[in-house]
Order: C-alpha cells, then sequence, then structure tokens
C-alpha cells in the first residue's frame, strides 16, 4: 500500500462500501501520481454542523462545505515550513481531509449521480490539495479537475 490512511467516520452513518471506495480510490490515485510509499493522511467524514464549525473557525467561513483539506507541508502565516524529500527516511505526512457526507449527498442528488461516486470524487479532489493543488486561478482549476477526471475515469468512477 502506498498510503497509511486513517478514516474516521464522527457521523456513524458511512456505509462500509463507501469507506471502502475512498480507501481504495485513494490507494489508487497515491499509486498513479507517484506518492512515496507509506505516505500518511488521515480522512474524517462529519456532519454539516461540523464542517460549518471547521470552516468557521479556520477559514472565516460560516457556512458548510463539502471537502476541506489541511495540508502538513502548507505554512500558514507565522509557521515553520516543514521540508520533506524523497530521500529522508521517514513517512510524509501529507495532512488532514474532512468531508461531509450531508453535504456529499446533497450533490449527489444535484449532479445526478451515487452517493458513492461523490464521496469519491471529494476524498480525491481533497488529496490533491493536499499535494499542492488549487482551483482558485483558472489555469490552476484546468489542471487540477482534468487530473481530478483522469484520475476518476482511470478508476471506473465516472459521472
Amino acid at each position: 500500500m502506498v498510503l497509511e490512511l486513517d478514516m474516521i467516520d464522527e457521523t456513524e452513518d458511512l456505509a462500509p462500501e463507501a469507506f471502502e471506495l475512498v480507501e481504495n480510490l485513494l490507494q489508487f490515485a497515491a499509486d498513479k501520481l507517484n506518492i512515496q510509499n507509506d505516505s500518511e493522511l488521515t480522512v474524517t467524514f462529519v456532519d454539516n454542523a461540523r464542517i460549518q464549525e471547521i470552516n468557521r473557525d479556520y477559514r472565516d467561513k460560516d457556512q458548510p462545505t463539502d471537502v476541506i483539506s489541511f495540508a502538513l507541508e502548507e505554512m500558514g502565516d507565522g509557521e515553520v515550513a516543514i521540508t520533506w524529500s524523497e530521500d529522508m527516511d521517514v513517512p510524509r505526512i501529507l495532512g488532514d481531509i474532512i468531508i461531509s457526507t450531508e453535504r456529499a449527498e446533497e450533490q449527489a442528488k444535484e449532479y445526478g449521480h451515487g452517493f458513492d461516486r461523490e464521496v469519491g470524487f471529494l476524498a480525491l479532489h481533497g488529496l490533491l490539495h493536499l499535494l499542492g493543488y488549487d482551483h482558485i486561478e483558472d489555469e490552476d482549476e484546468k489542471e487540477m479537475f482534468a487530473l481530478q477526471k483522469e484520475v476518476l475515469d482511470a478508476y471506473g468512477l465516472e459521472r
């Protein structure tokens, strides 16, 4: 396995199949994206109230969202840079992904596909953020969304 995943379901509602899909998709993506073996990340599934609280406290946005990523390698104001290189004999700790299962259900209905596809998409989207991809600028968005589509299609999780 490429990734050491710690998956937490705070909702206690996530079906085992969805849990398994997220783990398998992230492992597939990590392999496809050549992420160092034994890299670590945490995926936590929460409800809308909890993700709204996190969004408010850490992003100053007092509303629920679908996914939030906290990249360990990304520097915040006043933080010291964490450096990592492939020749180091320590695991790479990527960070945390937090997914609202309520928002995933809402979006699955809105986009006309299944919950599993939506939660898989959100997990992959979160992973790409942990790896430094973003979608603020148009060019960055095109690159990130093309990579998302490529990985999801290769995995067989198409819209």
